[in-house]
Formats: C-alpha cells, structure tokens, sequence
C-alpha cells in the first residue's frame, strides 16, 4: 500500500530492464489483488501476526534461498522483515541494504510519544542493530539523512542518499481527458488548484481548505483527490461547504494523468512526507508544486525553481497560495519547464536506478 509499495514495484523494474534478476519477498497472502498484475517474481509468505507481522514462514524461507540472491534490499523498518534480514544475512558474504523510507522521522517521535518510547524498548536490540551493520542504509533525500539523525541518540550506520523515481507519463489519450471532464464537471475558464493524496491530517488537506477559504481566489477551482481512509471526507465536505471544492474520491492511471493535465498547480501542505511520490508526479506533467518544508525534497524543488515551499501551518499554506495567484504567466510557463526538468534531471526512473546501482555495486567498506 502507498509510496513504499510504488517505490519498490519502480525500483524493481528499473533494476529488470538493466538485466538484473529481482524478486521480491513479502507478508502478504497469495490471493491480495495486487499481486495478479506484477510483472516481478513475487514470493507471499502470508500475513504476518500482530502490528509487528512477525512470520513463522520468513527465518526458514530466508534460511533455505538466501544464498540465492547477491544483493538484499530492506523496505521500511519496525517490523519482523528488517529484523529477521539482520538476522540472516549480518555478517555475512551476502550485502543487506535498508531504505527506512522516512520512517526515523523525528515528527512521529514528536506526534505519537507513547508509541516511540515504545519503539526504544526494541530499538537498542533490533532496528540499532538492523541499521549498524547494513552494508548502507539509503535515504531518499537530503533532508530525510538529516532528519533521521534526530530521532535516537544511538544511532549509527553508513548513510547514503539514493532518490526514487518514476516512469515518465506517456503522452495522454483523448478519451479519458474527456472522462474526467465528464465525471467531475469544472468550467474550462477556470484555474484548477490539485490536491492529491490520502484524506488525512498527516497531509494538510485541511490546511488547504482553511488557505482557500480565507484567500477565495476568483475563478479557481480547488480539487481534492484521494482516498478517505480514516473516514474525514464527511468533516472535510462540511468545511468547505460553499467553496468551489471538488472532491473525487483517489484516481488511478490515466483519469490522475488527466486530473495532472487539467490542473494548473499541485499543493500538498503535508506534516511528515519523506519523498512525495505524488510532488513527483506533478513534476513529471510539468505542474509547479506548492509544498511545504515537512515535504523531504522540498531542497530539490526549491533549488530547481519548480514550485514554492512554505511552513506547514495555515499561514505557510495560505502564503503557498497567495505567491501562486501572485506569479505573472510568463513566470509560470518558467516555473512548469523548472518542474519538468527538476523531474527528468532528478527523479526519473533511470536516475534512480542509477544511483541506486551505483551503491549496490561499491565495494564493501570497513566501517
């Protein structure tokens, strides 16, 4: 589910299309619907138990195949999978690399503190360990190796920074342009605003309601696209009563490339984002992200001149906005090349396949 489940299916088929054989292990059942399309050896072990998903299956199955594979790369950290890689393959002929994908956040320490005192019980034996003696735990960004740091004060590990990436759009097909107009009715004289990603606090979706409110820029539209997982749709509607709001429920495929095309910024205010797969997709359409600083390439976006970044409360979000409705067009045909080529230069596929097999391929260093 969600970014990490996007990066892995990406980086995967990145490391396929160079030659490279790559399968994927995972605690998942045999008959999730996500595994019927993957085009990637795909091995579920089933649901592990408890939050932690600690798997009876996974030590016998690393056990019997480990010895298959020459690299090993950990997704995210804090449950049974990172451990029990530790378990197998530290101090080994056979390199383990980590992604934590944003999860040494400091902002969870800061939001959820019951639940990270909890994480120090386990911490010195388990993830510390995990960490330590991975041949590099890779960050996606500057800011995510940074922010990392501020989490535990024991804490060690050879860090390196490798970004993700995506394919870039292919070109987009009349017909679902006209299936997104005819779904979600917007005047084509309008500007549209587009928020896009999980109905959650976590996000700002919130912050942006509030922003626009407060703006009511003229002729504008505001999009909001995402799944409401938590069950805040309802709450969200009722503050934006009388606003030209739309809400359209999570797109997929070509109906998000459409919504992407349509638009004429994306925003995204988020709390705690490590990469923003989302902010990459709008860059690869060439849209100029409004983000705020929480979003972890916000140095990319910033320093590319692809977008504007803020702080993220309602009057960082609200200042996102009112820089937009202040930026000439000649400026924001500027702007929507930067974003695109902040896309191309950084965060497609084969950039990040690259510097990903750049680390891969070093050789093992004392640490």
């Amino acid at each position: 589910m969600g970014g990490v489940a996007l990066a892995v299916l990406a980086l995967s088929r990145g490391l396929a299309v160079r030659g490279h054989k790559v399968e994927i292990l995972v605690l998942d059942d045999s008959n999730c619907r996500w595994l019927a399309d993957i085009d990637l050896t795909v091995h579920p072990l089933g649901t592990g138990s408890t939050n932690y998903r600690y798997s009876t299956k996974l030590m016998p199955w690393l056990r019997q195949h480990g010895d298959n594979y020459d690299r090993v790369i950990v997704h995210g950290l804090w449950q049974y999978v990172s451990f029990a890689a530790w378990r197998r393959y530290a101090r080994t002929s056979t390199p383990y690399f980590v992604f934590p994908h944003g999860m040494l956040d400091p902002w969870f320490k800061r939001t959820f503190p019951l639940k990270h005192l909890k994480k120090w019980l386990y911490w010195p034996w388990a993830e510390y360990r995990v960490l330590r003696d991975a041949s590099a735990v890779i960050f996606t960004s500057e800011e995510e190796r940074l922010q990392a740091q501020q989490s535990f004060w024991l804490y060690r590990c050879r860090e390196k920074i490798s970004p993700l990436g995506i394919n870039a759009p292919a070109p987009l097909s009349v017909q679902p342009s006209q299936k997104f107009f005819g779904q979600f009715p917007i005047s084509p004289d309008k500007k549209v605003l587009l928020f896009l990603g999980r109905l959650h606090p976590k996000k700002g979706c919130d912050l942006v309601i509030d922003a626009f409110r407060k703006l009511n820029p003229a002729n504008t539209v505001l999009v909001l696209a995402g799944p409401d997982q938590i069950g805040w749709e309802k709450e969200l509607r009722a503050r934006a009563e009388d606003l030209p709001v739309v809400f359209t429920g999570m797109l997929q495929g070509e109906l998000k490339q459409a919504a992407f095309a349509r638009a004429d910024a994306f925003i995204l205010p988020s709390h705690q984002e490590n990469f923003g797969m989302s902010v990459v997709e709008a860059l690869a359409a060439g849209l100029p992200v409004l983000i705020s600083n929480r979003v972890n390439i916000w140095r990319e976006v910033e320093g590319d001149h692809a977008g504007y970044v803020e702080t993220d409360d309602l009057s960082g979000t609200t200042r996102l906005i009112e820089r937009w409705l202040g930026t000439a067009e000649e400026d924001r045909q500027v702007m929507r090349a930067n974003a695109r080529n902040c896309f191309t230069n950084r965060f497609e596929i084969n950039r990040a396949v690259d510097s990903l097999l750049s680390i891969l391929t070093e050789s093992r260093t004392a640490r």
